[in-house]
């Protein structure tokens, strides 16, 4: 081979930092050193100088006044670790570029019409220049198929190839060290009277988002409005900082920073209870937000079933009556997390020749059940069967908008949106309807697809029948719904600080501690959860069963492990996910306090379930040996470590 011309490369290593807090300090290596140049968002604050790419601030009363009318002052730090989506499908895509600059992107992300401005953005195309279409299901979520991995990829090669399909499918490695969820550090100072109220909390967060801030910065605001926990705290202060270090990218993961809030600060609420004398399920209870209240960011509440979520979990596991079991205990914990709010979603509802019911949206099916709810909601509004209704998957060629399938939104949003759209089709097809009976549209009604004058149903024509009789063969009627919720006024912000509604729910758990291995068995969890109106109970079940799983992982042994910023164990052979066969019995409770602009009253719920978990468990081992462990995930090492330290200041070993 001839000896063409070289390129001679000369490499400067950069300093790296990997360590969260010491990245945060001012004179640490930066690993961004533009980044007060980068465009943003409203509400997102990047402090130049540093390694901090957003500062999310929150202040309420008299901080240093409340803590100067305490009686007793707590002060924690809790850290809680890298966890990783494991989800059953892995990121792919498979992108083909057109000689027009046509792009046509089949993926399994969840927020089509996101991906779509996000890379026409980036290629300075028109939006109607790129297509994204979605498979039916795509094998699981838990917020990891946000954002642009496998998809990037693979238009890149297809942008060169040019009218050849061109496909990218992470394997297991790559998905391991692609995502997850932010490891966080948290310092916790609470200002308490002998009786246990709360008169001050200030809380500084900290997020370790990776080398790219991804979702990291909206992570912390949604993580930072909730980190006070969900108490009617006269003073607080809140200061949460999401920061660049050479690790793995962090981002979006099932409730979306709640996990770490709720760890936090359900961990020092027991930590307060116990030093007091006081039952912790009464210090919650106390001092726990109820309609009327005003929440930490000014909104005025309403439709807060919180305090029934804590109360029907603490009558399930029998509170009052402790275990009697050596080395047995029982926890709870309880749990509130913001919502995306506003974003819209639109949705068209489609009546066929035949009388069946095609829904078109753009809400993904990720493993949650939306696509049976939202056939369940179009069914009863429009009073047709449930199986002549089917929804179709989403196209931005073809099915309407919706901001994402994040942030347990798509009942609540979508939910609205198709039933709008089911509400239109069905005014349509009553006028059609009247002109054959002879009667005004007020008079009629629609049941199981036949449509009959109000208190007679002896006689009617099918929804078939008024197609066939107005179109022929040739018709279609076509329903328009679209909903974003009216919000009041406030600050020029990417989210509001006031929420359409609120993710609320409580988790108890009893664990059984062995003191000679430190392994910790979990026998029972329950879970109580606010969701509005349970439009298919089953799915809510199932929802809190997995959730109950993926908490416990995160509480018990999840974790990725680095040196220097590599990941160790990006198998699931080393990464330490639970199976079916550690999880104990899960007890679901749905606790339906309606919302009055939810579809029949439905909230989301599927981000709430696995929040609560961690704390309820760590509660329930310091109640079964007394030993506080703050840093997850809770392993047999930390406890045999803690039972020791007990065990040296008592004087005498442990039995």
């Amino acid at each position: 081979m001839r000896p063409g011309p070289w390129i001679k490369v000369e490499y400067e290593p950069l300093p790296a930092v990997f360590d969260l807090l010491k990245a945060a300090e001012p004179d640490s290596p930066r690993l961004h050193e533009d980044l007060h140049t980068y465009e943003k968002a409203p509400g997102i604050t990047p402090l130049a100088g540093t390694n901090i790419c957003n500062h999310f601030q929150l202040e309420r009363g008299d901080i240093e006044a409340g803590f100067a009318a305490s009686d007793h002052i707590f002060e924690d730090t809790f850290t809680t670790q890298m966890q990783q989506h494991c989800t059953i499908e892995p990121h792919g895509s498979i992108c083909m570029v057109s000689d027009e600059n046509e792009v046509t992107l089949w993926t399994n992300n969840d927020s089509p019409y996101r991906c779509r401005k996000e890379l026409a953005t980036a290629l300075k195309l028109p939006l109607g220049a790129v297509a994204i279409i979605s498979p039916p299901t795509i094998g699981g979520n838990f917020g990891g198929k946000g954002g642009l991995k496998a998809e990037a990829c693979a238009l890149a090669l297809a942008w060169k190839v040019r009218n050849r399909p061109i496909r990218v499918i992470y394997t297991r490695d790559e998905e391991f060290i692609s995502l997850g969820r932010h490891p966080s550090v948290v310092h916790m100072k609470t200002g308490v009277r002998n009786d246990g109220k709360i008169l001050a909390r200030r809380v500084e967060m900290f997020l370790n988002t990776g080398a790219y801030a991804e979702k990291g910065p909206t992570v912390l605001r949604f993580s930072g409005i909730s980190a006070a926990g969900p108490y009617n705290i006269p003073n607080v202060k809140i200061d949460a900082y999401c920061v660049y270090t050479n690790h793995p990218i962090a981002g979006a993961m099932r409730g979306y920073g709640g996990p770490q809030a709720a760890w936090a600060y359900e961990s020092q609420m027991d930590i307060i209870a116990r030093k007091l004398g006081i039952d912790p399920l009464e210090i919650r209870a106390m001092q726990i937000y109820e309609d009327g209240d005003e929440h930490v960011t000014g909104e005025t509440l309403y439709s807060e079933g919180i305090k029934e979520c804590l109360t029907m979990t603490a009558q399930a596991m029998n509170w009052r009556k402790r275990p009697s079991v050596k080395d047995r205990g029982i926890g709870i914990a309880c749990m509130e997390r913001a919502v995306k709010t506003p974003f819209g979603s639109a949705a068209f509802v489609k009546i066929n020749e035949d009388g069946t019911v095609d829904i078109l949206g753009s809400v993904t099916e990720v493993g949650q059940g939306s696509e049976t709810i939202l056939c369940q909601i179009v069914a009863e509004e429009l009073g047709v069967p449930i199986e002549t209704v089917r929804k179709g998957a989403p196209n931005t060629m073809f099915t309407p908008f919706d901001a994402s399938t994040t942030s347990s939104r798509a009942t609540f949003h979508m939910g609205n949106a198709v039933r709008l759209a089911a509400a239109d089709i069905k005014e349509q097809l009553l006028e059609l309807a009247a002109s054959l009976l002879q009667r005004e549209p007020g008079e009629l009604t629609i049941r199981n697809s036949r449509i009959t004058v109000k208190g007679d149903e002896s006689t009617g024509l099918s929804i078939a029948e008024v197609m066939k009789s107005h179109y022929g063969p040739s018709g279609t009627v076509l329903g328009r719904g679209y909903y974003i919720p009216k919000m009041p006024e406030g600050p020029a912000e990417y989210y509001t600080r006031a929420m359409i509604f609120w993710l609320l729910g409580a988790c108890g758990a009893e664990v059984e501690v062995d003191r000679q291995t430190g392994e910790v068995k979990v026998l029972k969890l329950w879970g109580a959860y606010d969701v509005g109106k349970a439009i298919n109970p089953m799915n809510c079940e199932g929802q809190i069963q997995g959730g109950a799983s993926m908490g416990l992982g995160f509480a018990l042994s999840e974790e990725l492990s680095f040196i220097n910023g590599q990941v160790m164990n990006p198998s699931f052979l080393s990464y330490k996910l639970p199976s079916a066969l550690d999880m104990p019995e899960v007890v679901p409770i749905l606790i339906e306090n309606p919302h009055a602009d939810g579809p029949f009253g439905a909230k989301g719920m599927g981000e709430t379930t696995n929040v609560a978990v961690p704390p309820a468990i760590a509660n329930a081992i310091h109640d079964a040996v007394g030993v506080r462990i703050k840093n997850l995930p809770i392993t047999p090492g930390k406890i045999l470590k803690a039972l020791k330290k007990k065990e040296k200041l008592a004087g005498r070993p442990a039995s």
